[in-house]
């Protein structure tokens, strides 16, 4: 689908006034979001949110996932901007991201590990989940689409997407620098959870394997 008509076809979604309202309700929100808090906030019942929400994620602008509740029953739906979401409507694209960590490494002569970490810092992650859900979601929401992988005394996430892959070919030091920072960031906020390794791929292709170890203490977020 071509960028023109993709914005089109944003537009239009984003032209009924509840679905915009919801769309930008998810755009402030620091976390995922389910039907029942949307439901709440806007007075409408769970039929109409998910419809408006199946408009949203069709035209590119919102991404649906799954959480298994931690106590018997169905997994629940969740929902947050997908970080390909063009910055035209207000949420900040990938390269307006990379622009200011570039610049946050160019103002103060910082390494690329190091301006990653201190944005990796300021993401918020989720209180009282387990850190690998937690780890996952915070990841997922900066634009890699990971898929989690146990590795005994630790876990390896799969990144499906380089929300900065163009970049990434012409400098993959700094743009895998800035990604290994942003996962020293995400680790310092939970306890027991240590960076080891980021193997990097091709970006175009994707599929970089971003590895935690997992202290037997880890269990709940230091900050949020």
């Amino acid at each position: 689908m071509s960028s023109e008509v993709t914005l089109q076809k944003q537009a239009k979604a984003l032209g009924d006034p509840s679905r915009h309202r919801i769309f930008r309700y998810l755009a402030d929100a620091d976390r995922p979001v389910d039907v029942a808090e949307l439901t709440s906030q806007f007075g409408l019942n769970h039929n109409a949110i998910r419809q408006h929400l199946a408009r949203l994620v069709d035209a590119g602008l919102v991404v649906e996932d799954t959480r298994t509740p931690g106590k018997p029953g169905r997994p629940r739906l969740i929902y947050w901007i997908d970080p390909a979401a063009d910055e035209r409507w207000g949420t900040g694209g990938p390269y307006q991201r990379l622009s200011r960590l570039l610049v946050d490494m160019i103002a103060t002569g910082s390494t690329p590990e190091e301006a990653g970490r201190r944005a990796g810092r300021a993401l918020r992650v989720r209180r009282g989940q387990d850190p690998i859900t937690a780890l996952q979601e915070a990841i997922a929401r900066a634009g890699f689409d990971p898929t989690v992988r146990d590795r005994g005394d630790g876990v390896e996430y799969i990144l499906h997407n380089c929300p900065f892959s163009e970049a990434a070919i012409v400098d993959p030091d700094t743009v895998c620098g800035l990604h290994l920072g942003l996962a020293q960031g995400l680790a310092d906020q939970l306890e027991g959870v240590t960076v080891d390794d980021l193997v990097r791929r091709d970006p175009h292709r994707a599929g970089c394997q971003l590895r935690f170890q997992l202290s037997p203490s880890g269990g709940e977020t230091a900050a949020s």
